[in-house]
């Protein structure tokens, strides 16, 4: 996700707070690190639990912008689109509800407020925008970010908005439709002691996410153009289960840089000044994905309601609100393989 986002007021430093912000204390010792990261972990709360999100949240964050929490329900007023309505397969319009999986872990797209109960991010809602314009309730559950696809394969959920990108090995579990773009970016400590740039990673300790398409896609498909192919050691992937992990991994100098949604590394790179630095230029920006199971009979009237949120002024709102103003698509096309 291919953008600068800077002039952001920094956020209540709460537990929920320290988990919306990944934050990694720049000034104390890397104790304090693992304990401001403990409190992070337990606030996100990674289990499986369902959350019903409706009217009744209210703006607790106060301001604008990405660093504002924006527990706000975005969906409110919101009238169902007619066209996206009757695409609706019979028996989710009998159910009256959507469930959505997504990995409440990850600001500023998806993560927990402050109040540590309440869904917030791009990505909850553009979820709550989907259900509204299907005229649905929405069900939150929040999961491990690799165990999403599994759990629309075995109907546990509807659908996902978890920035997710489209490679072929999912689009042949998945239905997939764009609904904006994202991309790839590289951390490293603050002042980049190494002296690290994008493609000059050869043999060095680069974190990454457990099922994240850096690990899967990117780390390998760089490592390859600018190290093995041309005589030097391939980039060495660390595997980790949360960008919080890599992160502290990063502070405590037990690898070297952190590859991650450059949207993130930014967001965490502004809520702890002078502890880290995104390099540039970014690894790829490419666009990423809802996802629904493969030839679900829901996936017509998701990509109508996508559709119908873009062309509003609400999708506008929903990527100014969390720093993505740039980032935004014209058509919820259904998904090539970014691979």
């Amino acid at each position: 996700m291919e953008i600068n986002r800077t002039g952001r007021r920094t956020v209540r430093r709460t537990a929920g707070a320290v988990a919306a912000a990944m934050q990694v204390n720049r000034q104390l010792s890397i104790p304090i690190v693992t304990t401001a990261l403990a409190l992070a972990l337990a606030a996100c709360g990674a289990g499986a639990t369902g959350q019903n999100v409706g009217a009744k949240s209210t703006a607790q964050g106060g301001g604008s912008g990405p660093s504002a929490e924006h527990t706000d329900d975005i969906s409110m007023g919101v009238k169902p689109d007619p066209n996206a309505v009757k695409l609706l397969p019979a028996a989710v319009k009998a159910k009256g509800t959507l469930s959505v999986a997504m990995d409440l872990a990850y600001p500023p797209t998806t993560f927990m407020a402050s109040d540590n109960k309440t869904p917030v991010g791009f990505n909850p809602d553009m979820a709550r925008l989907i259900a509204a314009e299907l005229g649905l309730k929405l069900q939150i559950n929040n999961v491990k970010f690799d165990t999403i696809i599994t759990g629309l394969q075995a109907n546990r959920y509807d659908f996902t908005a978890s920035t997710m990108g489209a490679t072929k090995e999912r689009l042949q579990a998945l239905d997939m439709v764009d609904y904006f773009n994202a991309g790839t970016g590289v951390s490293v400590p603050y002042g980049n002691p190494q002296k690290l740039g994008t493609h000059t990673l050869c043999g060095h300790r680069v974190g990454v996410t457990s099922g994240s398409t850096q690990e899967l896609q990117w780390l390998p498909q760089l490592s390859k153009e600018d190290c093995t192919s041309k005589g030097k050691p391939a980039i060495k992937a660390v595997t980790l289960p949360s960008v919080n992990d890599a992160l502290t991994q990063l502070v405590s100098k037990r690898i070297d840089a952190v590859m991650y949604d450059f949207v993130a590394l930014e967001w965490a790179a502004t809520q702890q000044p002078e502890t880290f630095d995104v390099l540039k230029p970014l690894v790829t920006t490419k666009p990423v994905t809802v996802a629904l199971k493969k030839d679900s009979p829901l996936t017509p009237a998701v990509q109508a309601a996508l559709q119908a949120i873009i062309d509003s002024p609400k999708y506008a709102q929903a990527l100014g609100r969390w720093g993505l103003q740039d980032l935004g698509i014209k058509t919820a096309a259904a998904a090539v393989p970014q691979d």
